[in-house]
């Protein structure tokens, strides 16, 4: 069984790596996920607090899994 736990940076910087070998913009990510170009900021670095649904659409569009276990 495989864990990686991620904390809030590290999250942002996967999905800012994920998104440059896609080369989406942050702009057309936040477009397609349905999320604001804000809110995708601030999880790129670190800041605020994503909610769960917004982390699946992100993840969604970029081709990514969210395991989320106790």
């Amino acid at each position: 069984m495989l864990f990686i736990l991620m904390n809030k940076a590290a999250i942002g910087r996967y999905i800012i790596e994920r998104r440059d070998t896609l080369r989406i913009s942050q702009a057309y990510l936040a477009e397609l996920s349905g999320v604001s170009v804000h809110t995708l900021s601030n999880l790129e670095t670190g800041k605020g607090n994503v909610t769960l649904d917004t982390l699946l659409k992100i993840a969604g569009v970029l081709g990514l899994k969210v395991k989320v276990g106790v």
